[in-house]
Formats: structure tokens, C-alpha cells, sequence
């Protein structure tokens, strides 16, 4: 399953995005629809289209995406805090684009279930 997307296009520079990370195996950037104050992608450079698609041989990638998350919230100040990392699989999960991806979102308390305004005892 390994369709160009427009991950693959920022990936490869053909269109712009305001990266704020980047190593051998993936990438951050700013989501073009913030649902946070702070709202990035962090994406693999390898085409995994959903989390279906994840093999054994890929557990390596999916695992650096967490590691990415945590030196991200570490550098921009908010690892103390807290801040939710979510990965959307297929249309009902949500998935827009097919190539996996983590949304970190962080900047403010967030509600649980994810679709609610409520805080489990915060405030």
C-alpha cells in the first residue's frame, strides 16, 4: 500500500510545511488545522498507510514516533505538563491521510472522552 500522499509530498519537499523536527526516520510539522494550541505531526518517513499496515519489522518506526513526541514536548516546554499523542486508523477512526501518523496535541487540558468537553477531576 504505498500510494503518494501529501505526507509523501512534504516529505520530499514538493510542497511547503512548517517542519519543526526531523531525523533519518521521520517528521514533524505544524498541522494546518490546529485543534490545540500547540498541534504537530509527526510522521515516518516510511509510507505505512494505516495502523493495520504495521508490521513486526516496523515496530522499530512506530516506537521512534514516541521517542520524536517526548524530545518535541521536552523542547518546546511542555513535557511537565502534559500533552496527548493520538494515532487515527481508517475513516471511522478518523484518518484522513493514509500514511500513519501521531497528532500531538498540548497547550491546554484536554477533555476525555476526546469528543467532549470534560476533565476526569481536572478543575
Amino acid at each position: 500500500m504505498s500510494q503518494e500522499t501529501i505526507f509523501t509530498k512534504i516529505i520530499n519537499r514538493e510542497i511547503p510545511a512548517d517542519i519543526i523536527y526531523e531525523d533519518e526516520l521521520s517528521l514533524a510539522f505544524r498541522d494546518i488545522n490546529p485543534q490545540a494550541p500547540f498541534h504537530v505531526l509527526i510522521i515516518p518517513k516510511k509510507a505505512i498507510a494505516t495502523i493495520n499496515d504495521i508490521t513486526e519489522q516496523d515496530a522499530p518506526i512506530v516506537g521512534h514516533l514516541y521517542v520524536v513526541a517526548a524530545k518535541i514536548a521536552k523542547q518546546q516546554g511542555f513535557a511537565e505538563d502534559g500533552f496527548r499523542v493520538v494515532m487515527n486508523c481508517n475513516e471511522h477512526g478518523g484518518q484522513t491521510v493514509y500514511h500513519i501518523h501521531l497528532h500531538m496535541l498540548a497547550g491546554k487540558i484536554m477533555g476525555w472522552p476526546p469528543y467532549q468537553n470534560k476533565t476526569k477531576g481536572l478543575l
